[in-house]
């Protein structure tokens, strides 16, 4: 296809409806041609909004000859369902995290994925997009800190569902820190520990903050302190550390005030500012390669490998944090459709 891209929207919640606003005025080649929700006013709201049509079936939707490409923004439990839905119409598929929450439910993409025999599915880990990330990545690649040794990530949210299950701290916020650490280092988590203080007042119950070890293969220590009650902000860190130097990711800000003897800097109060160019870039780079007749040039995106990979992961850690314990993570060989 040259022609532009009408994605369909399966979600039409705060992601969804950014992702609409996106495609309709901050992404080149593409147009918002239906919209589900289950909330079918809050579908025509955001439909109305970005001159497409409300649908009342998601998978009538994804079948729909109008739609060349489809964005999955809605409830976790209903990824697995429109993602092999959309393999199956051999349209490419971009799905918020995660793929699916089960590593049973992954698995099924990846084998229906496979039996296309062509990768259609892209995974919304947007932090692959950020600069900042991109420029953490670029300096380890390049030699420029040599080997890497540590690398220290902080995530903390204002709030997050005080009294929540304690696991949902790593399988919502947490598993970003465990995609973005495989990236960056490019090899896989082998080994994972989780450690709790006493929780904080605010999270209601909720084991917060955790604390987690991960060993990499080449023996690289990655340490993910996750708040999501923290208060004060949202607010994403990480340096790498290597042998010869390190590069840390600072937390963007449009202004600095000095005043009153002092030097301030503000937080955005959830994801959707810090990550911003994030989401962009990461729509324009699904969007160009849904109009290509070949596959795109390579790119941080996350494939249906990852998706599952990160799920995986995700749930080894609940299990460390359920026993108290190390546990030891090995992953089945990666199917020869992802192969880099």
């Amino acid at each position: 296809m040259n022609r532009e891209v009408t994605v369909g929207l399966i979600g039409a919640g705060v992601m969804g409806a950014d992702h609409a606003r996106l495609l309709s005025g901050a992404v080149a080649g593409a147009r918002v041609g239906g919209i589900y929700d289950v909330d079918e006013a809050r579908a025509r709201r955001v439909a109305q909004d970005s001159g497409a049509r409300p649908l009342i079936d998601p998978l009538k939707l994804i079948a729909d000859e109008s739609i060349d490409a489809v964005l999955i923004a809605s409830s976790d439990p209903t990824h697995e369902e429109y993602v092999l839905a959309a393999i199956a119409a051999g349209k490419p598929v971009l799905c918020e995290k995660p793929l699916a929450p089960t590593v049973a439910g992954c698995q099924r993409i990846l084998d229906a994925e496979t039996a296309y025999g062509r990768r259609l599915v892209t995974v919304g880990f947007m932090r692959r997009h950020d600069p900042g990330y991109l420029e953490l990545k670029r300096a380890l690649d390049d030699g420029d800190i040599g080997a890497p040794l540590v690398l220290h990530c902080v995530h903390r949210n204002p709030t997050n569902n005080p009294g929540q299950p304690s696991s949902n701290v790593i399988t919502n916020s947490a598993v970003h820190e465990l995609d973005v650490s495989r990236w960056l280092l490019g090899e896989e988590i082998v080994e994972a520990t989780v450690h709790t203080p006493r929780p904080a007042r605010a999270a209601g119950g909720t084991a917060d903050p955790q604390l987690l070890i991960l060993r990499t293969a080449s023996g690289t220590l990655i340490d993910v302190e996750v708040f999501v009650n923290a208060g004060y902000g949202y607010e994403v860190r990480c340096e790498l550390v290597g042998e010869t130097g390190t590069v840390q990711l600072d937390t963007p800000s449009a202004t600095v005030a000095r005043r009153g003897g002092g030097t301030t800097r503000s937080l955005p109060m959830d994801w959707r500012p810090r990550f911003a160019e994030a989401y962009r870039a990461e729509l324009q780079h699904w969007v160009d390669g849904a109009r290509r007749a070949n596959p795109p040039a390579p790119s941080p995106a996350a494939t249906a490998w990852d998706g599952y990979v990160a799920t995986y992961l995700a749930q080894a850690c609940v299990q460390a944090f359920e026993t108290g314990g190390p546990v030891a993570i090995e992953l089945p060989n990666r199917p020869a459709l992802y192969q880099p």
